[in-house]
């Protein structure tokens, strides 16, 4: 269980500094969505630009079985490495985002 919430916070933490990226003359919002109570956390875009809509996931993230599944990244930065900087071990995260069959070849957990 500590490591539970501590996992939670290191995705906390990790969102919430992605979150401050936004430029200050933008009307383009980044809004961090944490659900604890089903462990999925997001980071999306909302807001207009130049006259158009702009909305998306920049990362999405869940906790699953004990472990933290990357769904999403839309974002340049290994946020695998940053979460393993912070102190969770290879493998307790997924990366979701890549096949089933692909993870083996990763140093991540397979699922």
């Amino acid at each position: 269980m500590a490591n539970l919430e501590g996992y939670r916070n290191y995705i906390k933490q990790l969102l919430t500094a992605y979150s401050q990226y936004e430029k200050s003359d933008s009307k383009v919002e980044a809004q961090t969505i944490f659900d604890t109570e089903h462990d999925h956390y997001q980071l999306v875009y909302v807001g207009w630009e130049n006259k158009r809509r702009v909305y998306g996931c920049v990362l999405h993230l869940d906790i699953k079985n004990g472990k933290i599944w990357i769904q999403h990244n839309g974002t340049e930065a290994n946020i695998a490495d940053e979460l393993v900087a912070l102190g969770v071990a290879k493998q307790d995260i997924v990366l979701g985002f890549h096949a089933p069959y692909k993870r083996q070849f990763t140093d991540f957990a397979v699922g």
